[in-house]
């Protein structure tokens, strides 16, 4: 039986505040390994990874990196519920200069460029304006890129770069309607407190279409799964875009420009591009083709409580759970194969948290003697499915392929 995640929740200002005088936490370089080892089983091989519990405000996680901290999910997780646990959510940031310690009495957001009156605002600014609150998935856009052919470079991530949580904070559109934004503004960059390594390297900034922006579902979050965020994912501060991928999640968020011009920065025109074909798919070494700036996420469906490799009982039911999410939609549907596709049938979808969330699924099938391999389809509130084709590019990006596990009935 999954165990349900229920966190406390903030229950007042003064609650959140109490906590947050002054955070400082150790980031350890060389963190002390577990004797743990994970075999992510990736089809380029070199796929062990240790498992540690040294970086702060974390439980055991796999080791991606240690510098800048890359660490991931164990996929086990996944099974206990559709929010996943602070403790255990991944960590991915760019460059290894990450604050150690914040001071949130004399943290400030600026807000300026394009707009009417310049913002300097606390926390207790923040705090005191209407609160909003989502549920929605954080990817990373090379989630599971270690399962490319041929491989790509890169993080060779898992399925465990992921994570769905409740996240509360205010709606960037009223902090945008505070300043006054600017006719003619054409796009809203962001960027936080982590730094470049050298000088010359590009600062990470991200960028956002104005009407985007302010669409009322972007938000500034202070809390995550009613808890403060953790420092690794980002306090004080982070932007929460739903349905996009976790590029746009900036950390540490202190900084908000309003631009008159598309924002030219590196990060927008050199870095966290796609192919502009469907699924994003080339073929390896193709050239020539357009690019644009990485989006909207794809639907995608895990099963949770089984593993590759699994024996179960022949002609016995085999009960199945797994979760499921539309990227920038709700799920409409989740559907179940045991024949490599040729027939599906329904899974009974849980409870909806809203269209950027996970959502539970579960299922039964009575398999027949011998190997089976285990499908799950999802289909987005919008018509997208997962394709059964696994699709390329040069940067590992937008996997959404079915997933495929393989049993033997006994």
């Amino acid at each position: 039986m999954s165990v349900q995640y229920r966190p406390p929740m903030l229950k007042t200002r003064r609650q959140f505040m109490s906590g947050v005088g002054a955070i400082g936490l150790a980031l350890v370089a060389a963190p002390a390994l577990a004797d743990e080892i994970v075999d992510l089983d990736l089809p380029g091989g070199e796929g062990e990874r240790s498992l540690t519990t040294a970086f702060p405000q974390k439980g055991r996680m796999i080791l991606q990196r240690t510098r800048p901290p890359l660490l991931e999910t164990p996929f086990e997780v996944f099974d206990q519920g559709v929010l996943t646990p602070n403790d255990s959510f991944f960590v991915r940031w760019h460059w290894a200069n990450i604050p150690t310690a914040i001071d949130a009495a004399a943290f400030r957001l600026e807000v300026r460029g394009e707009v009417n009156t310049i913002l300097s605002l606390s926390l207790d600014d923040l705090l005191a304006m209407p609160s909003h609150e989502i549920v929605a998935v954080n990817q990373c856009s090379g989630n599971s890129r270690g399962l490319f052919q041929p491989r790509v470079a890169g993080a060779q991530w898992a399925h465990g770069a992921m994570g769905n949580a409740r996240w509360t904070g205010v709606r960037l559109k009223d902090v945008l309607d505070r300043a006054g934004v600017k006719a003619g503004a054409v796009a809203v960059r962001f960027n936080g407190l982590d730094e470049q390594v050298v000088p010359e390297a590009p600062d990470f900034m991200k960028s956002l279409g104005v009407d985007h922006a302010r669409d009322g579902d972007v938000m500034i979050a202070y809390a995550m799964n009613g808890e403060q965020l953790p420092l690794l994912n980002g306090f004080p501060l982070r932007l929460i875009v739903p349905g996009w991928y976790s590029t746009y999640w900036v950390k540490m968020l202190n900084d908000i420009e309003v631009l008159a011009q598309p924002d030219d920065g590196f990060w927008m025109t050199k870095a966290y591009l796609i192919p502009d074909t469907p699924f994003a798919a080339v073929k390896p070494g193709e050239s020539g083709y357009k690019s644009v700036p990485i989006n909207r996420m794809l639907p995608r469906s895990f099963v949770t409580n089984r593993r590759d490799g699994d024996q179960v009982t022949a002609g016995a039911p085999l009960e199945l759970r797994g979760i499921a999410f539309g990227g920038d939609a709700g799920v409409r549907s989740v559907e179940i194969s045991a024949d490599d596709g040729a027939s599906w049938q329904s899974a009974t979808l849980g409870k909806d948290e809203g269209k950027y969330s996970f959502r539970r699924w579960t299922a039964s099938l009575t398999p027949g003697r011998g190997p089976h391999r285990i499908m799950a389809r999802c289909t987005s509130e919008k018509g997208d499915v997962q394709p059964t084709e696994t699709y390329w590019n040069g940067s590992g990006f937008m996997r959404n392929v079915i997933e495929t596990i393989r049993i033997d009935a006994v």
